[in-house]
């Protein structure tokens, strides 16, 4: 079968930058499921993603599906003719329905009869006859949120468009798609090749559009060239530049063919918090920041930063100038907004957050502070911390919120709370914490440095989750608006990597008695089973922590059995029972705990006793399992009190052979009730052992 390369590019207007690389990989994807389910085979492709444009080459195509054989089985031959042989009329509507006669039919023999068949060999399409209607399915089915309209037209995608290239080989293939004709005229640069540029073979399309067009169409060779150029020119300003990822990937699909230039700002500036003029500079002028290299300066912001123009200007300098003038006012605002926001305590701003909802049946943003002081003041002394310096980090880790920069600047949250805090002579560690009430912000993100930080940070998160559940608002499928799990998931982490020894259940029990305290009505406090509903919530996100760690889920569910609601602890435990299940005796004592399970659950409403009287043991294997047992139990008494899961679960590993020797040699169900149950007691006693750790009858 022959095969040649296929181009589409369609052109338009400026696309979403930050929607470019998921507008480019569902067209991309979409196009080549199609021709998979198509049968149609090709050697390569390669996807191109630029401001302007969206384009996909596909090298080594198939010219034409694959000739298919078909059969269609039609009724039994017993049913086809009569006893004269004579077509019935089942035979002749089946032949008919295939546009056929009768005895152009053959005979399909089987083990349960012969029957009718109609075979023909259905010759594929032609490649260029499918294409269309391929690309305009993969650009209808874009994950556009909402499509627009231009001029008089009713046609709607994501921005207007304006020409369609569609080659297959050297031949255009002849469509409309978007209310465009196809063609094989691309175009330039908006400014240094605003031409129509004609594609005669889909393999020139790169280099045309590089050497004649002035466009790198690859999203990702303009992506390493930028880094490369913004580092270069950092590292001649004797700095380094800061590249953040994302805001790499928006300026990469924010131009066509890269240049970075470096301007300067006045120094008077940098009495600003660096992180309001990185957030100025990043978030309305898409500029890389640039700081010190010098180890004594610690990465200190430098008055320079990096723009990337979108034309090679033979006048770079007038490009500069222009951003520097840009730049000016916006880092003129920041500048007035701190040192009008500095005039102000955080203490004084507590006030006007009275007025400022935080959730509707939840109070205000003032009540919300008042509970977390309240709840982070329980956690400090939990911890034996500094209890009066978490209360007043709780007091006051909202007033920042109501401040002109952080109006301006949502971004920086906490961050200005720490500052504002330094500058009102805060305690230091009560500055820290109003920076780091927040963390961690997302997954890997860094925690509170200090205890009080922590206290903020947890009773933050356990207020929200709380409240939310309380007012029967918890999470559904996907929805999570008050991103809970990801809170609870900062709880965890916070609690486990910085090894405190704090109780979810209590917690919660604290939560709820906060809001009681204000007369905030939670309808579902009303039920007991309230702070058990919200500890199965928060335990539950340990499964996917678990299974990010490679831990088999089944190790996870036996320590989340016993539901332990201190998260350090239960970590401890599934990290032991995690390593304990990777023995050599486990799959024996773990089948040995489910068989105990299934008898003791079996004995009903028999009434187990909970010691062994040694005068009913007959058979020498129940005496040296109860003899193992005791033993067992007061070696690992003192390790399980100190918490040493890991050490206990190895310490019970020994017990394989005497639990295998007493089910090969002692029956459990003896005729003798008294003996019966001993023996029940016995297996109790060997279950409550392991249950100190974990369920392993789950493994």
């Amino acid at each position: 079968m022959s095969q040649k390369d296929f181009l589409v590019e369609l052109g338009t207007e400026e696309l979403p930058p930050k929607a470019l690389k998921s507008l480019s990989n569902a067209f991309t994807h979409g196009i080549l499921d199609r021709l998979k389910n198509a049968q149609l085979s090709f050697d390569s492709f390669e996807a191109f993603a630029a401001p302007r444009r969206l384009a996909l080459l596909i090298k080594g195509l198939d010219t034409a599906q694959p000739d298919q054989q078909l059969e269609r089985r039609g009724p039994a031959v017993k049913a086809a003719f009569d006893r004269e042989g004579k077509a019935t009329k089942a035979a002749e509507g089946f032949a008919r329905s295939n546009g056929v006669s009768v005895d152009q039919l053959e005979t399909l023999t089987t083990d349960k009869g012969a029957w009718l068949v109609y075979r023909t060999v259905q010759q594929g399409c032609e490649t260029t006859q499918l294409l269309p209607d391929m690309v305009s399915q993969s650009l209808n089915e874009l994950p556009i949120p909402k499509r627009m309209r231009w001029g008089a037209q009713r046609t709607e995608f994501v921005r207007p468009v304006h020409w369609l290239v569609m080659l297959m080989g050297e031949e255009v293939v002849d469509c409309e798609i978007l209310g465009l004709q196809s063609g094989n005229q691309t175009r330039g640069h908006r400014f240094h090749a605003n031409q129509p540029l004609t594609v005669n073979q889909p393999a020139d399309y790169h280099n045309l559009l590089r050497e004649q067009g002035k466009v790198m169409a690859l999203f990702e060779e303009r992506r390493n060239l930028i880094k490369q150029q913004v580092a270069e020119v950092a590292s001649g300003l004797g700095g380094e530049a800061v590249i953040d990822e994302d805001l790499l990937d928006e300026v990469t699909a924010l131009n066509e063919w890269p240049v970075a230039l470096s301007g300067r700002f006045d120094d008077e500036f940098l009495e600003v918090p660096a992180e309001a003029l990185i957030s100025s500079m990043k978030e309305h002028q898409k500029y890389f920041h640039v700081v010190s290299r010098d180890p004594s300066q610690e990465g200190k912001l430098l008055p320079h930063f990096i723009t990337i123009s979108n034309i090679e200007s033979v006048e770079p300098e007038q490009v500069v100038s222009g951003n520097e003038r840009v730049i000016r006012p916006r880092l003129s605002d920041a500048k007035f907004f701190f040192d009008t926001d500095k005039k102000t305590t955080l203490e004084a701003r507590r006030e006007t957050l009275k007025p400022i909802v935080f959730q509707a049946q939840l109070g205000s943003l003032f009540d919300k502070s008042e509970r977390i002081a309240k709840l982070a003041g329980f956690i400090a002394r939990q911890e034996t911390g500094q209890e009066q310096l978490a209360v007043r980090a709780g007091e006051l880790c909202k007033s920042d919120l109501t401040s002109e920069m952080v109006l301006e600047f949502p971004e920086l949250q906490g961050i200005m709370g720490q500052y504002y805090g330094a500058n009102d002579g805060e305690a230091q560690e009560v500055c820290l914490a109003l920076n780091e009430q927040y963390m961690p912000r997302f997954a890997g993100d860094q925690l509170p440095s200090n205890l009080t930080g922590c206290a903020v940070a947890i009773a933050d998160k356990i207020d929200t989750i709380t409240g939310i559940f309380g007012i029967n608002q918890p999470p559904s499928g996907n929805k999570d608006p008050f991103a809970l799990r990801r809170a609870t998931l900062g709880v965890l982490r916070i609690i486990v990597e910085k090894k405190l020894d704090l109780d979810l259940r209590d917690l919660i029990n604290q939560s709820v008695e906060g809001y009681q305290a204000q007369g905030v009505v939670l309808p579902a406090a009303n039920n007991e089973q309230l702070t058990e509903t919200v500890l199965d919530f928060m335990l539950e996100r340990f499964r996917s922590w678990y299974q990010d760690e490679q831990i088999p889920v089944e190790v996870f569910l036996s320590v989340k059995a016993l539901k332990p609601s201190r998260p350090f602890d239960f970590d401890q435990r599934v990290k032991a029972v995690h390593r304990f299940s990777q023995m050599a005796e486990a799959e024996t004592l773990s089948a040995a705990n489910k068989r105990v399970s299934n008898i003791l659950a079996k004995a009903g409403n028999l009434v187990i006793p909970d010691a062994v009287d040694p005068g009913l043991m007959t058979e020498a294997a129940e005496k040296a399992l109860a003899k193992t047992l005791a033993d067992s139990k007061e070696k690992v008494a003192p390790i399980l009190e100190q918490r040493q899961y890991s050490v206990a679960m190895e310490s019970l590993a020994p017990l394989k052979d005497s639990v295998d020797r007493f089910f090969d040699e002692v029956l459990v169900n003896a005729e003798d009730e008294q003996v019966r149950l001993n023996r029940y007691a016995l297996l109790k006693q060997l279950r409550r052992l392991f249950l100190h750790v974990a369920d392993i009858s789950l493994l």
